[in-house]
């Protein structure tokens, strides 16, 4: 059972005993329960075990000694007898049977004074001058002492001996070996400290175990799934399992990880804002330059082309010109009108948006665009069909900007058409839908919509265009609140749709 937990110590001292601590592979938490909780019980119960082996030995003690004076207490009586009688052979039987215990180590009589009378097996030979006697005979009880005897410890009992008169007469000593006291204790200590020792460790494998099995387990997953998420995997989520507290961490990682991913998701989106709107600026500062410079190419080409223009219709009006000449001149007012269309575009496109709104009716609108493209229609013979449902409602617009959007859609469908073209319109509460359909090739392959519709952009052969038809309707499209769509249409050729806003503008409202 090996954890790795992750542990960081401020000084070298600790970075080496948590280093010592893992190679015995201990964890951080399991050395915490081991120091305060493990340590604390094996210390109280080594504490409990030492008193209750230091109540034993004194019971034990006890219980020795009671014994020692039971066996005084049952001699004391025939030896004070036999020595009243002065039947010495009887004092002597009488100590030999204090033997038959086996716990006995000796027997004496003594005097009062303190001399021995008789004596079995090791004993004190002189009292004297000890103290025993006089206490005997003082207190008229027994007494106790701890002693040397033919060098070895032992423990005598004295009990005092009684004549008929009840006079202390002398005193018998019962004596046993020191070590019997202690040895009694030494099997039942020997045996509480083996015990104390495999509790201790029931009591470290049961923490350690129940701590994996109820946590560190848990722990261990949770680093594990930790060491995903710093590895890069942000979108790796832990499992919310084992203890409330640890499922509670899981949980709080993973609502920590679903910010950092709701972060990079906002960062990387407003990346991508930024991205494009400074592409955005960049192309509309393009744009302006652009448009600031054809607006000035417009103005200084204007008033050339209309003297040039002029002057050529007044030598079409003289008549003293040749066939040849004739055919030269209108050549060149064709070019003239093909450069002061392209400079009316530019200017068109260039000119603020819509600064004259008014109230228009939808139908009048395009019908009067219809007539305006009429000649031309006929100079290519074009058949136009049309659909214009009848009540189309009333609407804020500008009619100049308006009419110059729906011109420059019916002009490209009548140059792409081979045969035909047609316009239908449509109205509900909020939009006004006009359709132009032709019948031509349709959109080319390599161009997508949103490009035909860029500034200065054309698929027609050079001089046939600069490329701001489609730009002006997309520009008069955003200018009422709608939007401009080219599609190839299902039956073939090309759909433009123009949808325009009919809610009325906000400085109107």
């Amino acid at each position: 059972m090996r954890k790795k937990y992750p542990f960081k110590s401020n000084t070298p001292a600790v970075e080496q005993e948590s280093g010592a601590w893992r190679k015995l592979g201990v964890s951080g938490l399991q050395r915490t329960l081991l120091v305060f909780v493990v340590l604390p019980l094996v210390l109280l119960t080594a504490l409990g075990i030492r008193f209750g082996l230091e109540q034993a030995n004194q019971f034990q003690e006890q219980r020795l000694k009671n014994d020692l004076e039971l066996v005084g207490r049952a001699i004391s009586i025939p030896v004070g007898t036999a020595l009243n009688n002065g039947d010495m052979d009887a004092v002597e039987l009488a100590l030999e049977s204090v033997f038959v215990l086996g716990e006995v180590y000796g027997a004496s009589v003594f005097d009062v004074d303190g001399n021995r009378v008789a004596s079995a097996g090791v004993t004190e030979t002189d009292l004297t001058r000890s103290i025993i006697p006089q206490r005997i005979r003082t207190t008229g009880e027994g007494q106790e002492a701890f002693s040397r005897v033919a060098g070895r410890n032992v423990f005598s009992h004295f009990q005092p001996l009684f004549d008929t008169a009840g006079h202390i007469q002398g005193l018998v000593q019962i004596t046993r070996r020191a070590s019997d006291f202690g040895r009694a204790l030494d099997q039942l200590t020997i045996i509480a400290w083996l015990l104390w020792g495999v509790f201790s460790l029931v009591i470290l494998a049961s923490v350690l175990l129940g701590h994996y099995g109820g946590v560190g387990r848990y722990v261990d997953k949770l680093l594990a799934h930790m060491s995903r998420v710093a590895d890069g995997d942000l979108s790796h989520r832990a499992a919310l399992n084992g203890p409330q507290e640890v499922a509670s961490l899981a949980r709080g990682l993973n609502q920590m990880l679903d910010s950092i991913e709701q972060a990079h998701r906002d960062l990387d989106a407003h990346r991508a804002a930024e991205t494009q709107l400074v592409a955005k600026l960049k192309d509309n500062e393009k744009m302006v330059a652009i448009g600031s410079m054809a607006q000035g190419i417009a103005h200084e080409l204007g008033a050339p082309l209309s003297v040039i223009d002029g002057r050529a219709r007044r030598l079409e009006r003289a008549g003293s010109l040749n066939e040849q000449q004739q055919r030269n001149l209108s050549g060149i007012r064709t070019q003239v009108h093909r450069l002061t269309r392209t400079v009316r575009q530019l200017l068109d496109y260039c000119r603020p948006a819509a600064t004259q709104p008014r109230m228009l009716t939808a139908n009048l609108l395009i019908q009067d665009v219809l007539e305006a493209i009429a000649p031309e229609l006929e100079a290519k013979g074009c058949q136009l069909t049309t659909q214009l449902p009848p009540g189309l409602p009333v609407f804020w617009a500008d009619a100049g900007r308006l009419e110059l959007a729906l011109l420059n859609l019916l002009r490209n469908a009548l140059q792409a058409a081979e045969g035909g073209m047609g316009v239908w319109v449509a109205a509900n509460s909020r939009w006004l839908v006009i359709r132009i359909i032709d019948d031509g090739l349709g959109l080319p392959e390599n161009c997508s919509p949103a490009r035909l519709t860029e500034p200065f952009f054309t698929t027609k052969p050079p001089g046939e265009g600069a490329g701001l038809g489609l730009a002006i309707v997309q520009a008069v499209a955003e200018e009422q609140g709608g939007y401009f769509t080219l599609s190839n249409h299902a039956d073939g050729g090309c759909e433009a749709c123009l949808v325009l806003s009919l809610a009325p503008p906000k400085k109107e409202a």
